[in-house]
């Protein structure tokens, strides 16, 4: 072919055809359909059109194959739709694995549409009912929730039927230190007393201070170890205890003096005769003039708990936390109780470390931080980890109460250990194991399950604070129900008496549209961790005004929440004297205007300042100064040592050797620690 005398060279429909990858009689089909009308009858189209079609075929043909995957799938869910005759019932979280095999679908099929949702998840990977139940949805299921609600004599009956996960007691193992946990009501001193101890354990053996504060210590008296577990509230204990393990062996009630016994008083008295503990009752606060020891013990014996005084069977000690008063009896107690019981306190030192989980966190620079308490064995450095046969990872380093390295920890020494891969829960027990062949490489979705379960339903308000404190409505979306779960905990540690948050919502996946509309309904914060923001949730959060806010790392998530909590407390209003002014005469007193001569005894006077007036050293009350005179002189200041004469505003009548204090006043910012 020529044009302008120029040679044109075609190219074949067979040749394009083979460049493509499909047969002429496919592009014939599909030509129109992009656009190019070429004929059914052509053998050859010019270079230009032949190097359109190669450009835009990728892009059209993935359109078409889009479309085409589009009907597949609405296909697909409406088949689902019509064959389904009941719901799927789902528990509150599942591993990618069940949920496939509860819809008989390939988990593949499970995964992608996880990832079209923002969910990137693997197969071992928990969600979350409501992830789950969209992507049923999504997919033509129908599904309703399992009740799996917890309650206080669930978990009882749990923990009396449980079989401890530790060998069972020789009678011929050594006694171990007993393990005291300390519980009341929440103002009842609990931390306080806590406190008490450690300082009175700093003096004795004058160290230079406990370093670090962890969920377990352990204290020297009369050459005697006593191990004290600091637990955040009724929740983590009951936790343990449900999960068979003996953690605690002597159990302490605090309750206040001058307050008596409140309902919560009675849950821990329940929690603590459900676990079978021996129990000793701290009564504090005897240092407050409205303390009643005797109405205490009285309350206390109304609910069959009676003292060794009264003819009962529970030690009763009273003490002031605040001023140290009576712990030294209350150590010499607990001595006397765990020698009352010891049996409860055999453990082997030798074999491999079994340990409870106290604590556990995600430290921005050591990583995965769990506080354990070693129940039987000895947990040694470079021990490999296992939770529930599932291996965690290995010791790779063991520190003490006080931060100081260590190479080993024997029954009932708490320890911090570094080298998890995965944050354990709370109440886990730790096995250490001779080597990693030993552990199972994938987890037992229902125990998991569960320990998942149990910190995503501590994580909203605490019944206990939740009246009077100015809280933060939150909405939580994250990637993963682990990473869920490290933000839920860390958020349930931000304890101030006036201020809080409350999780109204939580799940996994991308933010939605969805998301957005329930923060507008609910004026809270939408959070994201580690996920993207749909485009049309942007735009309708952005339209609605609604603080949305995007996170990758733990920390600037709860530090952005911390300075939202730190601008609701009322600043502090301090109030910082400038002088003293002592009244000398009375020149006159008509209404609220008094004229007297003063002397400067030290500071200085402005005009328009505000002073306290002080008679005999207290406060009467307020004045504004409207004009100072030296001489016959106006002035607009007079400093220590100057005599004057002043004009004084004030409601209350000033006299004769009368104290006036000019004063300013800062706002001082708080924070949640001070």
């Amino acid at each position: 072919m020529r044009m302008d005398g120029i040679r044109i060279i075609l190219m074949n429909i067979t040749e394009l055809a083979r460049r493509l990858r499909v047969s002429p009689t496919v592009l014939f089909d599909l030509l129109p359909k992009m656009g190019f009308d070429i004929g059914k009858r052509a053998i050859k189209v010019d270079p230009r059109t032949a190097q359109r079609i190669i450009r835009e075929w990728k892009i059209k043909i993935a359109e078409l194959q889009r479309q085409q995957e589009i009907e597949k799938r609405m296909a697909e869910k409406e088949e689902r739709r019509q064959k389904q005759t009941e719901a799927i019932h789902l528990p509150p979280v599942i591993a990618v694995r069940d949920f496939a095999v509860k819809l008989n679908l390939p988990v593949t099929a499970i995964i992608k549409e996880l990832m079209t949702q923002g969910v990137l998840a693997t197969v071992n990977e928990m969600i979350d009912f409501e992830t789950a139940s969209i992507i049923a949805q999504d997919l033509g299921f129908q599904t309703v929730a399992e009740d799996h609600a917890p309650s206080v004599e669930k978990e009882l009956e749990q923990a009396r039927a449980a079989k401890p996960s530790l060998p069972e007691i020789n009678a011929n193992d050594p006694v171990r230190p007993p393990v005291v946990v300390v519980m009341g009501h929440i103002d009842h001193g609990k931390t306080k007393l806590l406190d008490a101890i450690r300082k009175t354990q700093v003096v004795e053996q004058e160290h230079g201070g406990i370093t670090q504060h962890i969920g377990a210590y352990q204290i020297t008296v009369n050459n005697r170890k006593i191990t004290f577990i600091d637990t955040p509230g009724h929740e983590a204990f009951m936790s343990m205890r449900a999960r068979g393990a003996r953690v605690a062996d002597i159990a302490i009630l605090v309750v206040a003096a001058d307050d008596g016994v409140k309902p919560q008083t009675l849950e821990t008295i329940q929690i603590i005769r459900g676990a079978e503990l021996p129990m000793i009752v701290a009564i504090n606060k005897i240092d407050k003039p409205e303390a009643n020891i005797d109405k205490t013990k009285s309350q206390l014996a109304d609910h069959n708990v009676i003292g060794e005084q009264w003819g009962g069977a529970v030690p009763m000690v009273p003490i002031s936390a605040k001023e140290g008063k009576g712990i030294k009896e209350l150590l010499e107690v607990i001595l006397l109780v765990a020698d009352v019981n010891p049996d409860r306190l055999r453990a082997a030192a030798e074999g491999t470390a079994h340990a409870a989980v106290i604590e556990s966190r995600v430290d921005k620079r050591e990583g995965v931080v769990a506080t354990v308490l070693v129940q039987q064995g000895t947990l040694k450095r470079n021990d490999p980890l296992s939770v529930g046969g599932v291996g965690y990872g290995h010791v790779r380093i063991l520190r003490d109460e006080h931060g100081r390295p260590i190479e080993e920890a024997t029954p009932s020494t708490p320890a911090r250990v570094l080298g998890f891969k995965v944050a354990p829960a709370v109440g886990d027990i730790v096995d250490a194991v001779e080597s990693e062949e030993m552990v199972r490489k994938t987890a037992a979705s229902g125990n998991r399950s569960q320990q998942l379960l149990n910190a995503l339903s501590r994580v909203n308000v605490r019944p206990e604070d939740d009246s009077k404190k100015h809280r933060i409505p939150l909405i939580i979306k994250a990637d993963v129900l682990g990473s869920l779960e490290a933000v839920l905990s860390e958020l349930q540690k931000i304890e101030h008496p006036e201020v809080g948050v409350t999780v109204i919502h939580k799940g996994l996946g991308a933010i939605s549209d969805a998301d957005v509309a329930r923060a507008v309904d609910t004026n809270a914060i939408l959070l994201g961790f580690n996920v993207m923001t749909l485009p049309t949730a942007a735009n309708f959060a952005h339209e609605k005004n609604v603080d949305m806010r995007s996170f990758t790392v733990i920390y600037h998530l709860l530090d952005s929440i911390k300075q939202d909590l730190e601008k609701i407390l009322t600043p502090e209003i301090r109030k910082i004297p400038l002088g003293r002014i002592q009244v000398v005469r009375i020149f006159s007193a008509a209404g609220r205007m008094t004229t007297a001569g003063t002397r400067v005894l030290e500071g200085r006077m402005l005009p328009k300042d505000v002073v306290d007036v002080e008679r005999a050293s207290v406060a009467i009350g307020r004045a504004t100064v409207v004009e100072i005179r030296s001489g016959k002189e106006t002035v607009n200041k007079v400093e220590s040592g100057q005599e004057c004469g002043m004009r004084l505003n004030s409601r209350d009548p000033i006299k004769e050797n009368d104290v006036l204090v000019p004063f300013r006043e800062e706002k001082i910012t708080r924070t949640l620690e001070g």
